[in-house]
Formats: C-alpha cells, structure tokens, sequence
C-alpha cells in the first residue's frame, strides 16, 4: 500500500480550490500522469460541489472528508459525508446526444466522474453518503 492523504473540509464552495490542489499533489505522489491527475481532480470536484449543493443544501457547516491512497496500480478516492442520502439510481442518464435547447441544466456531475473515472461506487451503509472512485494509474 502507497501514501495515504487525507483532507477534512467544511461544506463551503470557497473550499473547492483548497481541495484541487490537495487532490494534485496527492495525485502526482502517487504517480498519476498529468491526464489522470487532471480527471481525478475534476471528478473530486464534481462530487464535492454536489456534496455541497445537494447533502447539505449549500450550508457551510457540513463534513467533507477526502481520502486519496494508491492501492497498488489503482489510486483510490473516498469521499464521506453526512448529509443527506443520495441515490444514483434516481439520476437519469443525460440527453448528451439532444440539442442544446433540449438538454437540462445541470445534471452532468455523476455522468462526468462516471466518465473520468474507472470505478464510481456509492455506500449507503453508514450515516451519510460514501463515494469511491478510482482511476488506473498508467505510464
């Protein structure tokens, strides 16, 4: 098992570009090439704005807790938090093939870390929701 990071955030936007860094560094640590260490910061992105947005209903004062390790060729994002449910099978798929006048705004956050990613898994297990993600490292 590699480096282990972790970050601990509240549940506020200004907080995101805190997190982009983190995830860059811990990222690059961990061998990840510049593709992949721009896909994981986007899909990390992604899923801590709909935290923020969706959990905890843009308040602050939530928990956000990011955990970044390599796991052999795999580096392997869990994020926790305590809001509310969320349930993926509720999302429908986009129209990315509609015109843009037909498309929803919004809505592309799952769709974007599905594609970024290699693995997208939620846990519902615990209290709130726990998100692992992760990509393949390749040279």
């Amino acid at each position: 098992m590699g480096q282990r990071f972790s970050l601990t955030i509240d549940s506020h936007p200004d907080r995101l570009c805190e997190v982009a860094d983190w995830v860059e560094h811990a990222a690059r640590a961990s061998g990840l090439n510049e593709e992949q260490v721009c896909d994981t910061q986007m899909a990390v992105d992604e899923a801590c704005t709909n935290i923020i947005e969706h959990a905890y209903h843009g308040k602050s004062d939530g928990i956000i807790e990011i955990v970044c390790e390599r796991r052999g060729n795999d580096f392997v994002v869990t994020i926790q938090d305590f809001g509310d449910r969320f349930d993926p099978k509720k999302i429908a798929p986009p129209k990315t093939r509609a015109p843009l006048a037909e498309r929803a705004i919004g809505g592309l956050g799952l769709f974007f870390m599905r594609k970024m990613m290699d693995s997208v898994r939620f846990d519902f297990s615990g209290r709130g929701n726990r998100l692992t993600m992760i990509k393949k490292i390749k040279r």
